[in-house]
């Protein structure tokens, strides 16, 4: 509003309006992303959690890639790659309460070397042609492996904790980048085992993982303080938390299952980039979800996902790749909203000094789940064939949908 002052002109004295610029308040972004990253070293923490989230799309690719290879077996390459990740669903939730009580940078620094050690050790195992059972050994070996997707919400948690939109943002964004690196980390896997030598993705997806654990430990400004120690028993003990452990179980399932099954029908270098399409469906629909200003229940994100994972059994049954590649991208679409949503819930659930905790449970159902789809997918491959097991993930979503009906009305009969 303009204010007036009384000023000497040659007509003698006039009222002059006058300005004050302050009074005019600076505009704010309305992107719910800008916002979020305008706290000081959220920039930082996320850039080396996504070198060091990168991995996680390399991993399963390579270490497929790598096993059927040299011992021309999908099955063993399945059945290696569900006991790391069977062996990580035991040990992760002592690692991420280890990290509540003592800091994420004291624990996850030696968690990723003991985890790096082990991928090299198969690396050797396989490169020497080793006997089988010593590739289950060090699958193992690698269940050290912190969650840093986990780490990366729980600062968001604790940098919004008094905003729920802003961590509705930041699940989101998580969860976006989450398929961002199953997208790129597939075809690179891919790219690599190709192009150089069949044991090159498991070689730089180590290097990575070390790499941005180590950038993303640096940034103690961010970190969440330590929780003190507290007589509250487990977060399973949670109204509610034992059956959306279950939704997330048959979630991973979807994952695992649909991970080996396309490798296996595709068989060749466009494995990798057919596969990310999967993955980069979620990711725009992760980053549009973000921008919702109220979510999805968790049912209704699953009977789409239910839905949409009919689409590659459909395309694969036709032997077309082109049709094949557009069903993923389609299926992919309700997999971030999904996410997020059973990522919120779980944090609802969870008490605070008890987050990491809380969300490593979740993703410990969920990788107990990509284990069991792994093998079971690799196993159809294998004695069936490739086309019959995209009927795999579809048939998990819907037990996963079945789960959610119950999980969601105990958790609303609990919440205040």
């Amino acid at each position: 509003m303009p204010q007036t002052t009384l000023t000497l002109t040659p007509h003698g004295p006039a009222l002059a309006p006058r300005y004050r610029e302050a009074a005019v308040p600076p505009r704010r972004s309305t992107n719910p992303y800008a916002r979020l990253f305008a706290v000081p070293g959220a920039k930082a923490f996320t850039a080396g959690n996504l070198v060091a989230r990168l991995p996680m799309g390399m991993f399963g690719v390579s270490a497929v890639i790598m096993i059927a290879g040299r011992y021309d077996s999908y099955a063993l390459a399945g059945s290696v790659t569900a006991t790391g990740l069977a062996a990580t669903a035991v040990v992760a939730p002592w690692t991420a309460r280890l990290v509540d009580r003592y800091g994420q940078a004291r624990v996850a620094v030696p968690a990723t070397v003991l985890s790096v050690l082990g991928t090299l050790s198969m690396l050797l195992c396989v490169r020497a042609g080793a006997p089988a059972w010593t590739l289950f050994v060090c699958a193992v070996a690698t269940a050290t492996a912190p969650n840093t997707g986990g780490m990366s919400r729980a600062r968001w948690a604790h940098l919004h904790r008094d905003d729920p939109a802003a961590r509705h943002t930041a699940n989101a964004f998580e969860q976006a980048a989450d398929e961002l690196c199953f997208m790129l980390g597939p075809v690179l896997a891919a790219f690599l085992c190709s192009a150089l030598f069949p044991e090159a993705g498991t070689l730089v997806a180590a290097a990575l993982f070390l790499g941005g654990v180590l950038v993303f430990a640096a940034q103690r400004s961010t970190e969440p303080p330590v929780a003190p120690r507290t007589s509250a028993g487990s977060p399973l003990r949670a109204p509610g938390m034992a059956r959306l452990l279950g939704v997330f179980l048959a979630t991973g399932a979807v994952f695992g299952s649909m991970e080996v099954v396309t490798l296996a029908h595709v068989d060749g270098p466009v494995a990798g980039p057919v596969l990310g399409l999967q993955a980069a469906g979620s990711c725009a629909a992760g980053l549009a979800y973000g921008r919702v200003r109220r979510s999805a229940g968790l049912p209704a994100c699953l009977a789409a996902m239910t839905a949409l994972m009919t689409l590659p059994l459909l395309a694969a049954a036709t032997g077309s790749l082109l049709a094949l590649a557009g069903a993923l991208l389609l299926a992919g679409m309700a997999t971030a909203p999904t996410m997020v949503t059973g990522m919120s819930q779980v944090q609802r659930l969870t008490p605070p000094s008890q987050l990491n905790e809380g969300m490593t449970l979740a993703v410990t159902a969920l990788l107990g789940g990509i284990a069991l789809g792994s093998a079971t997918g690799g196993w159809t491959a294998d004695h069936v064939g490739a086309v019959y097991g995209f009927a795999i993930p579809a048939t998990a979503a819907g037990i996963a949908l079945l789960l959610a009906g119950t999980a969601t009305r105990t958790a609303k009969a609990r919440l205040p």
